[in-house]
């Protein structure tokens, strides 16, 4: 069964908050690997988060199912959520558990379609983020070779750097850059005749390297997960909003 999935963008008011909004209409089992992202999802009867991930998970959409999510931008879930993103590290969590009875009562909402998931953003969202923090994240998808190299223009102390982004992001620079640079090796998937040129044009010291980060964040090897994603671009690049 085909996998029909589809990203836009966030609505106006939401930009740097929100990265994009996505839906999810096909059933085949879908590989999710980490993004540096938390996402806030309606799905089968509830609506829970999703929080960052550190290996490879899998979603299937039950039949008959239309999966939805809002999928913020790294480091600014807990401008909404009101906790650290690190708490919600490879966890899958009711709104009901996260806010109690208002969570609840905003879950019921959605789930009637009486607010949409971009709407409990809306009336979540309290703060603009760290600054110095979204620069750091803005260094390290950049592509830069290692963090040190990301956090040595910054006057605030190190450690404080450190916990402060692990607070936002879910976990600590390193492991965002190794996921970032991931991510970039996905989205040029499409493009690269082999894994050496793969791994090359994605900024990786070589071809071993990145076998290594497919084997840690997406559980198979590199010539099988890539091969897999070659074939789903065609779908994928008609929605993305990224």
């Amino acid at each position: 069964m085909a996998t029909v999935y589809r990203e836009t963008t966030a609505p106006g008011e939401l930009e740097g908050v929100v990265r994009c909004r996505w839906e999810d209409t096909g059933r085949a089992p879908k590989r999710i690997v980490p993004d540096g992202c938390v996402d806030l999802v309606e799905s089968g009867g509830e609506v829970f988060v999703a929080g960052p991930d550190t290996t490879a998970w899998t979603w299937e959409t039950p039949p008959g199912v239309r999966a939805r999510g809002v999928r913020f931008a790294p480091g600014r879930a807990h401008d909404v959520l009101g906790l650290g993103a690190d708490e919600l590290r490879d966890q899958r969590v009711p709104l009901r558990d996260l806010w109690g009875k208002e969570g609840e009562l905003l879950a019921e909402r959605v789930l009637r379609g009486a607010a949409s998931l971009s709407d409990v953003v809306a009336e979540r969202r309290t703060g603009r983020g760290d600054r110095e923090i979204a620069e750091l994240i803005a260094r390290l998808d950049r592509g830069v070779p290692r963090v040190s190299a990301a956090l040595a223009p910054f006057s605030t102390g190190e450690r404080q750097l450190r916990r402060r982004f692990t607070l936002a992001v879910g976990y600590g620079p390193a492991t965002y850059l190794r996921v970032t640079r991931f991510q970039r090796a996905i989205g040029l998937a499409g493009k690269a005749p082999d894994l050496a040129s793969l791994a090359f044009e994605a900024g990786y010291a070589d071809q071993a390297h990145l076998s290594r980060d497919c084997r840690e964040f997406a559980g198979v090897q590199a010539r099988e997960f890539f091969r897999a994603k070659k074939c789903d671009m065609s779908i994928v690049d008609r929605y993305s909003a990224r």
